[in-house]
């Protein structure tokens, strides 16, 4: 059993190394190799990359795709995405190319107030502590100034402080919850910085307070921090076309397919098991672009299945109708995003890809995101609600099970030739390559 290391974090990147390949892979000499391989040629590049995080060994290299032809409020599009899923960029382009005949996608920003909360606790009259809050509202804002005043230049700021008891949920719990707009940053640092001003604020305050007793001027705060959850900062993309426009789908009827496709919703919304396979499919488009463009595809998680859960159960996130002989399919998400700030000035990709969509602004690149989830998901049911999922995905994947094999580039090309016109599982595959390689031919 090893023994914990101190001082870590001072060591040089290759003691790092040394350390990890002696103490986990038995000094394993191609631990060394497999890491720094991975490392960039350009050094100031890899020194831009290793101070991202905390005790980097190397790079973890995921695929930068692009999906073309996105019709989106009669604009054209081609969507960066990096993710290292088989079949998703593919399965967006195809939507695109699909939509882009019947309207393409149209696209509404809802809202874009986000959220952060100082959580407290308060032993004392909750009356008394509303005339407080009444009391110290303007001296919040005002201790605020100077952390606010850039962010008003840009059309953003503080644009609503409330107190909330919470006592009902938790002893003594309440909350100053406050309402940001944060123009074309993601917000987090500035969010976070008012808030924590916001406590210090609260706490001066209240032992000043000449009606509190003193007892009550004990306001404990516990912490300062933004939410990920925002239902008022969210984004509306739609498609739609006559059920007549969708005639001849892999030999069914349009009004078939149409209809299908809104059971396929219908039971995502009403059976959790399949919303959160439903709602994963979004997310492989959602979190594909949220990545490329430097943004925190972690905190659009948590948002987003909290908001699939809103209503009391988890459920699907888009939506399907036919009215009047018309076909639309829908989504609505909560999406906190920013074009500047963070990664965005320093990552080189990141600025590449913000740059094919044409540096939009934060609510542009809310409507783009959506779109890539809207048309993941309206991909996906199409493939369930015709030929199956796993035809075309294992198609997509048959060339991750060829490298896994170790094929040539001459096996890789027979066999993906060989594939097109049956199903690829993957004991087939295998089968197919063992007689290729034996026999020389299949």
């Amino acid at each position: 059993m090893s023994t914990p290391i101190q001082g870590f974090s001072k060591l040089s990147k290759a003691e790092k190394i040394d350390w990890v390949s002696q103490t986990f892979t038995q000094g394993d000499p191609e631990t060394k190799s497999l890491l720094t391989q991975y490392w960039h040629e350009d050094k100031d590049l890899q020194k831009l990359h290793d101070e991202f995080i905390e005790n980097t060994l190397s790079n973890f290299y995921v695929p930068l795709g692009i999906a073309p032809n996105f019709l989106i409020n009669d604009h054209l599009y081609a969507i960066p995405m990096a993710i290292e899923e088989s079949s998703v960029v593919a399965a967006a382009s195809k939507a695109a190319k699909f939509w882009g005949t019947r309207g393409g996608f149209k696209t509404e920003v809802l809202g874009t107030e986000k959220i952060g909360q100082v959580h407290f606790f308060f032993q004392g009259d909750p009356k008394k502590l509303n005339t407080f809050f009444a009391h110290i509202k303007p001296i919040l804002l005002a201790d605020c100034a100077s952390l606010t005043a850039n962010m008003e230049k840009r059309g953003g700021g503080i644009s609503n402080l409330s107190l909330r008891d919470k006592t009902s949920d938790l002893a003594h719990y309440f909350q100053i919850h406050a309402v940001f707009q944060t123009a074309d940053a993601m917000g987090a640092n500035f969010i976070n910085s008012c808030l924590e001003q916001f406590a210090a604020t609260l706490k001066r305050e209240s032992q000043q307070y000449d009606g509190f007793s003193k007892e009550e001027q004990s306001v404990e705060v516990v912490m300062s921090i933004l939410s990920n959850y925002v239902p008022n900062c969210t984004v509306k993309a739609t498609v739609s076309c006559p059920v007549a426009d969708l005639e001849g789908i892999d030999g069914a009827s349009g009004a078939i397919f149409a209809e299908k496709m809104v059971q396929a919703v219908a039971i995502a919304k009403a059976e959790p098991h399949r919303a959160v396979t439903h709602n994963k499919g979004i997310m492989n488009g959602v979190d594909a672009v949220v990545l490329a463009t430097g943004n925190d595809f972690r905190a659009i998680e948590a948002g987003v299945h909290a908001y699939a859960a809103k209503n009391g159960s988890y459920s699907s996130l888009t939506h399907a109708s036919i009215e009047n002989g018309v076909f639309s399919f829908w989504i609505e998400l909560p999406l906190a995003l920013g074009t500047v700030g963070g990664l965005t000035n320093l990552h080189p990709l990141v600025k590449w890809s913000l740059a094919v969509l044409q540096k939009p602004s934060a609510e542009r690149l809310m409507e783009i995101v959506a779109v890539a989830g809207l048309a993941q998901n309206f991909a996906a049911l199409h493939s369930l609600v015709t030929s199956g999922i796993q035809k075309g995905h294992m198609k997509m994947h048959l060339l991750n099970i060829l490298n896994q094999l170790g094929a040539t580039a001459q096996e890789k090309e027979q066999l993906v030739a060989y594939f097109k016109e049956q199903t690829a599982t993957h004991s087939l595959v295998v089968s197919s390559f063992e007689a290729l390689r034996k026999n020389g031919h299949l």
